[in-house]
């Protein structure tokens, strides 16, 4: 399959594609249609950015018992395009030293994993920008861009704060990814296929049910990588004053937090779409991009209140729970799933709704037993640090 036929096997493609067709010639609709897809999804990735940070600024101030965003709009709902006119008019720095062509690079290269990521993910039935036969590799290859986007940060800004802090976080990209990526290959197994289509197409019944194990390891590698508390020891300004990206101003650093708020939002679509069923649901031929939407809406409402209730880990701790908490727990699964597999599936080598059931049954029993056991035994490794380092929101986020 060639990377035309990747698109034209796309339905928004092909309606763009049809539409300026009938004004263009056959190659320049071509350019045309692309192009449109590109500005498209650049676009929503920061319209859902700019939206989810204010739901969660409002999320967050109601579990805190204060006021969040009231000011700009109804419930505040203008604070975000306020916080970008206020980012534009500020001044764009860069410190003396500073590697600048590098230092430019950061913010592009932070927010294009995000957007490449939404390329791949089905909103419904045949709308995937591109409908990739790896997109489940496609996916773990371009989210690496982010440790090296870090690290350029910190080497760039000529700024020992910024290094440590960007050393930390490779650290932590690096450690939650090899769990991360043993928990999807449980779901590769299962669906027979890493098309992010051929597995919402497999998941008869959610694959949170079939593995819960994948889903609890992946969600928490998953806000570990984003920075996310209680996992932003990147961002611990009693010791980095705002880590990787501390010397980064106005429009740069509106770009950095538009990809970190952005890729929330771009976790939550893939989990959605591996573990939540995707746009399956009621009528889901007329409102499969509906139950999507709100689908996103809840995982999207978890990451917020992880991130309210849960204080900051110290650095021991959080890799401790990489390394001796999830990553067993991951390969418990993937070893599990492999022998389920082996012995249910079918000649044609497929599982169906009753093998996907008795699958579901095993890995809930396994699950318990393991977090049982598991969690007993790094209780103690990350109980979390004093209150002075528990978390806490920055000074742009409490109003």
């Amino acid at each position: 399959m060639g990377p035309g036929n990747v698109l034209h096997d796309t339905l928004l493609f092909r309606v763009i594609y049809d539409w300026v067709g009938q004004l263009l010639p056959c190659w320049l609709s071509y350019a045309v249609a692309g192009l449109a897809i590109m500005l498209l999804l650049v676009n929503g990735v920061l319209l859902g950015a700019g939206l989810f940070s204010w739901f969660e600024r409002r999320i967050i101030g109601r579990f805190h018992n204060r006021l969040g965003p009231n000011r700009w709009g109804p419930f505040g709902m203008l604070q975000p395009m306020a916080d970008v006119v206020k980012l534009l008019l500020k001044e764009d720095l860069t410190p003396k030293g500073a590697d600048r062509i590098v230092f430019m690079i950061v913010p592009v290269a932070m927010l294009a994993p995000v957007v490449l990521m939404m390329a791949v993910v089905p909103f419904a039935k045949d709308t995937a920008l591109a409908n990739l036969n790896v997109g489940v590799l496609y996916i773990l290859a371009v989210t690496s861009i982010t440790s090296i986007a870090i690290f350029m940060a910190g080497w760039s800004s000529n700024n020992r704060y910024a290094m440590f802090g960007a050393s930390r976080g490779v650290a932590v990209l690096i450690s939650y990814e090899v769990p991360v990526v043993m928990s999807l290959l449980g779901v590769v197994l299962v669906a027979g296929s890493m098309s992010m289509s051929d597995v919402v197409s497999a998941q008869t019944i959610p694959f949170l049910l079939v593995q819960p194990l994948a889903f609890f390891v992946f969600l928490a590698g998953t806000m570990a990588e984003l920075n996310r508390t209680p996992f932003d020891l990147a961002e611990a300004e009693s010791e980095l004053i705002g880590g990787y990206h501390i010397e980064y101003s106005g429009v740069k650093f509106a770009l950095i937090q538009a990809a970190e708020f952005g890729a929330v939002l771009t976790s939550s679509a893939v989990m959605v779409t591996l573990f939540l069923s995707g746009w399956s649901g009621p009528v889901s031929n007329y409102l499969g991009w509906a139950w999507f939407l709100m689908k996103i809406g809840v995982l999207a409402f978890i990451f917020s209140w992880v991130r309210a209730t849960f204080p900051r880990l110290r650095i021991d701790q959080l890799l401790a729970f990489a390394w001796k908490f999830l990553l067993p727990l991951s390969i418990i699964n993937l070893f599990a799933t492999a022998l389920e597999v082996f012995f249910l599936r079918d000649g044609a080598g497929t599982l169906d709704t009753s093998d996907l059931w008795i699958m579901a049954g095993i890995n809930f029993g396994l699950a318990i037993g393991c977090l049982l056991v598991f969690g007993t035994m790094i209780q103690d490794k990350v109980r979390p640090a004093s209150a002075t380092s528990g978390a806490t929101l920055s000074s742009g986020e409490v109003n």
